[in-house]
């Protein structure tokens, strides 16, 4: 089964080991914009004092991730440094909070305000909630399967993504298994 969560329900999640360990809060998620996938998460120290750690989580060492906590089976399983992250970042990497949603034929869906990710041993990008354009307040998820183009001002969608959308994440994955289909169909 398929499972989705918003990118900002994963902030402040504790990274925990197999043997219970509570090694550190997950900060940031750092995505791969060109694959549309988790590279890994960026991290913080746990306690009110604490920094961020200079210490990467890659993906591919995640054993689990569940509603309260990131697993891991041992401390060994965090990266000696933050180079995924600062090379990611150098190859034009961005934040795409804030940005605007457009489909490839000109129009505007809104601002982006959330990232829906699709969880599992590959996670991805499965989608977007937006402010939708010219109704202030008023959000909605758009499934997106493979973005056109992704910059730190605007990402561009296929015309399709608009017909498909959900108000909740009840409603999203029948939004992205129709999408999926329409384009099946286009191909």
């Amino acid at each position: 089964m398929t499972e989705y969560v918003r990118a900002s329900e994963i902030a402040k999640l504790a990274v925990v080991t197999l043997d219970g360990e509570d090694i550190a809060q997950v900060k940031d998620i750092v995505f791969d914009a060109t694959r549309g996938s988790v590279r890994c998460f960026t991290l913080s120290g746990r306690g009110l004092l604490s920094g961020p750690l200079k210490r990467d989580l890659p993906w591919n060492n995640v054993y689990a991730l569940g509603p309260d906590a990131v697993m891991i089976r041992d401390g060994n399983a965090l990266a000696e440094d933050d180079r995924t992250t600062k090379d990611l970042l150098a190859s034009g990497g961005g934040d795409v909070l804030g940005v605007r949603a457009m489909t490839d034929g000109g129009t505007d869906l809104g601002k982006i305000i959330d990232v829906i990710l699709e969880t599992g041993r590959t996670p991805a990008v499965a989608g977007y909630e937006i402010e939708a354009a010219g109704r202030r307040r008023h959000r909605v998820m758009l499934p997106v399967i493979t973005p056109v183009a992704v910059s730190d001002e605007m990402v561009v969608v296929p015309d399709a993504v608009s017909e498909f959308t959900a108000g909740d994440l009840t409603g999203f994955p029948e939004a992205v298994r129709a999408l999926r289909a329409r384009l099946e169909q286009e191909t």
